[in-house]
């Protein structure tokens, strides 16, 4: 949700209080706010609580997370995906990846705190070896 939004449903719930109920209907806004506000606190730190059991850059499955990406994801929902806090490649711009056990790595980019690009990079196979059923 964007923030201003939120900030606009905050204001509009405390006028209908205050329109409808007086001084209680704004207590009553005011405590419905700080709830919401503790919800996405709570989901904010179960998600760096989980990032940081993790090694950092590391992902079960590059593709898996690859085919869950989609444009306009926040940094936030994508750690809920990864389960971890990725490699920072640069700073302009804002550029994380992720690796899995098999090389494969998914690099992400950022644009104003949204998901902008995403790329997957493939490992390159191991020189010399057998080929599964040949």
């Amino acid at each position: 949700m964007n923030a201003a939004f939120g900030w606009v449903l905050a204001l509009l719930a405390v006028v209908v209080g205050q329109v409808a109920y007086g001084w209680r209907g704004v207590l009553l806004a005011l405590t419905a706010v700080a709830f919401w506000l503790l919800l996405q606190f709570s989901q904010a730190l179960r998600v760096m609580r989980n990032a940081a059991l993790r090694p950092v850059g590391a992902v079960d499955s590059a593709v898996m997370l690859q085919s869950r990406l989609h444009a306009g994801q926040t940094l936030a929902q994508i750690l809920k995906h990864t389960r971890s806090l990725g490699h920072k490649r640069s700073d302009v711009p804002e550029t994380y990846a992720w690796q899995d056990v098999g090389g494969d790595e998914v690099v992400v980019e950022m644009h104003n705190g949204r998901l902008a690009k995403w790329q997957l990079e493939r490992a390159e196979p191991a020189q010399g070896g057998s080929v599964p059923g040949a």
